[in-house]
């Protein structure tokens, strides 16, 4: 079993209305992520993924270009301790 890795991201940009949330909780359903995602009062998407390095590092990238009708400006990414979630949460 690989390590488990924690990335919180926030995506700015076009992020919201796009069915940015439901998308990242189908992929990370796809790839075994644990975490949620979230819509922000200022416009951006913020999530916590929690999984093998390789399949939080493809979340982060789609990240970076966010579903169909998504326009993404930015997206920071930060490094944290995993907190032994399961599931994953639309918030």
């Amino acid at each position: 079993m690989s390590e488990v890795v924690r990335r919180r991201v926030v995506v700015h940009g076009h992020v919201q209305g796009v069915f940015f949330r439901d998308t990242t909780r189908r992929e990370a359903a796809r790839r075994g992520v644990a975490g949620w995602v979230t819509n922000r009062p200022d416009g951006a998407v913020e999530a916590v993924f929690e999984g093998s390095a390789s399949d939080v590092d493809a979340l982060v990238g789609f990240a970076h270009e966010g579903p169909r009708g998504a326009d993404v400006s930015g997206v920071e990414v930060v490094e944290e301790e995993p907190e032994g979630l399961s599931g994953f949460d639309v918030r």
